[in-house]
């Protein structure tokens, strides 16, 4: 059976729903993972996605801020958020498919939106920043992402780090610059091997080939200056790594009327 699954950065669900219907429309994924909804559960706009198929839907949202979601044609089994550094800040959901959904085996698949960090790297002066660096090593010490090593699972979404040199456009010149310091890129790694996750994205497509997905609204003409960075990931566990058959990053989106400064990452796997 192929699936597959993309995950989204959306930057307001409701602001920019007609460019989440274009892509539903474009692509067919079988699972959207939707991160910065910045949208409460009640006010999310379902309605227009079942429209399209998309029948069953995860959210663990909240006004204004942060948010993540999941949205399917496939049935699922969702399972209670999980918090971190004590913040009840939407930023993680978990979904299983499994019979229903078509799967022999079940397969876990975790979407999170891992903490920017503000502009000043350094925890000592910048709150945000502290914040981010505690978020990633509780993520490296959760046994929710431990247990990868043994599992079907999927971890996808902005991460926030752009960890390593051809993931951006200028490696030394944003050494110190948040999203790519030694700190933060380290401690993403030390997460990454803590649940001996695969970096899909990289085992396709390998350095020194660069490889973005985000491209900031602060560049008057994105395209043409390429300044861009590799935030948003897709990992699989070493039991399902195999099975992932292609990635696609899809730069179309960040051209689109009132873009994302992210842009989807569809995975397919055959399971």
């Amino acid at each position: 059976m192929r699936l597959t699954v993309t995950t989204w950065n959306i930057n307001s669900v409701r602001f920019r729903i007609e460019s989440v219907v274009r892509f539903l429309k474009q692509v067919r994924p079988d699972v959207l993972c939707l991160q910065e909804t910045k949208c409460p559960n009640d006010a999310f706009p379902l309605k227009r996605l079942k429209r399209l198929g998309y029948e069953h839907a995860a959210i663990h949202g909240q006004k204004g801020y942060h948010g993540v979601a999941v949205i399917s044609r496939l049935p699922f089994v969702s399972s209670a958020p999980q918090q971190f550094c004590g913040k009840e800040d939407c930023r993680h959901i978990a979904v299983t498919l499994g019979e229903e959904a078509g799967l022999k085996d079940p397969l876990t698949l975790h979407n999170f939106y891992v903490p920017a960090g503000g502009d000043i790297p350094d925890p000592n002066l910048n709150e945000k920043f502290r914040h981010k660096l505690q978020f990633l090593d509780e993520m490296r010490d959760s046994a929710l992402l431990t247990a990868a090593a043994s599992e079907r699972m999927l971890l996808v979404g902005d991460l926030n780090v752009a960890p390593l040199e051809h993931d951006v456009w200028n490696h030394k010149q944003l050494l110190k610059i948040v999203s790519h310091t030694p700190i933060e890129c380290e401690k993403l790694v030390a997460a990454q091997r803590a649940g001996q996750w695969v970096d899909t994205m990289r085992a396709f497509i390998p350095e020194p080939e660069k490889l973005y997905t985000w491209w900031s609204y602060r560049s008057p003409d994105w395209e043409r200056a390429d300044k861009g960075r590799r935030l948003d990931h897709v990992w699989a566990s070493p039991a399902l790594a195999d099975r992932v058959a292609a990635i696609q990053v899809l730069k179309a989106p960040r051209g689109w009327e009132q873009p994302s400064d992210h842009v989807p990452v569809t995975a397919t796997l055959e399971v």
